[in-house]
């Protein structure tokens, strides 16, 4: 406690586990309701074509990588629906372009090639005001989207041929989740890296399901269940001097294996 109460670092990193786990309580829960689990970890290896153009321009890597996150799951939504391609294919297609944009601008660098272990694996520590600034306008935006919206995307993410004759514009609800998930991960790879992202996008939705059939609840008890294991790895990394991404990932895979054996037995019990 002395140490979180006693220096900024602590204290930024503390404040970034609480707005990261928002955005993946919300948009994780509605990703994981629309199976585009995979589509964050997609987003997140196009990131670094957007971090490499962002040290090749001189400009904060972190504002790169969101032009391309968001470029890139536009693009996704568009070329889905017009041509009609699986999202698997093209997600898998905007990974390896989005890695390899990024290794062609770091090797068009003159000199030694910066350090990218922060971004690729993360580094919760090195979370600066600019980070959560960031952070926050991004978590306030995508609350405000999904609570204006919030009925919509309940009818096409559980039934989208109803949200259809209903005259709802399911296209731009597609592409309005796609976005929302590119943020998401924007504001993960300070956190956990391009590499651990998707444990904390999807383990506390995952947990969340198991809680709870409302989607409102499950937001707000994945939001909860990221804030501890965010919490608690940190403490752990702190005291054990471990990589913080890696411990939040490990722990959060330990907490989903626990809540599908109590959710198990549970079920069990009642029959």
């Amino acid at each position: 406690m002395h140490g979180l109460l006693g220096y900024t670092f602590l204290q930024n990193a503390l404040l970034g586990a609480l707005l990261a786990s928002v955005a993946c309580g919300v948009v994780g829960t509605l990703a994981m309701e629309r199976r585009l689990v995979m589509m964050s970890g997609g987003i997140a290896h196009t990131a670094f074509g957007g971090i490499g153009l962002g040290y090749y321009l001189h400009i904060e890597p972190i504002w790169g990588a969101l032009a391309f996150s968001l470029a890139s799951s536009l693009a996704i939504a568009k070329i889905k629906q017009r041509v009609g391609t699986y999202s698997d294919l093209l997600v898998g297609m905007f990974w390896s372009l989005g890695m390899a944009t990024g290794i062609i601008f770091i090797s068009l660098m003159p000199g030694y090639p910066p350090d990218f272990a922060a971004y690729l694996f993360g580094d919760i520590l090195t979370v600066s005001r600019a980070d959560l600034k960031l952070m926050l306008v991004l978590d306030v935006l995508m609350l405000l989207i999904v609570a204006s919206r919030y009925q919509y995307f309940k009818a096409f993410l559980f039934d989208e041929e109803f949200a259809r004759v209903r005259g709802l514009p399911v296209g731009k609800l597609e592409c309005l989740l796609y976005l929302l998930i590119a943020g998401t991960v924007v504001v993960l790879i300070r956190l956990m890296g391009i590499i651990l992202v998707m444990a904390l996008f999807t383990v506390p939705p995952g947990i969340a399901r198991q809680i709870s059939c409302d989607l409102g609840r499950r937001m707000a008890a994945a939001a909860a269940v990221g804030m501890f294991l965010c919490v608690l790895g940190l403490c752990f990394s702190y005291f054990l001097g471990l990589p913080s991404g890696a411990v939040i990932a490990v722990l959060a895979s330990i907490g989903y294996a626990v809540a599908a054996l109590g959710s198990r037995f549970s079920k069990a019990e009642r029959t």
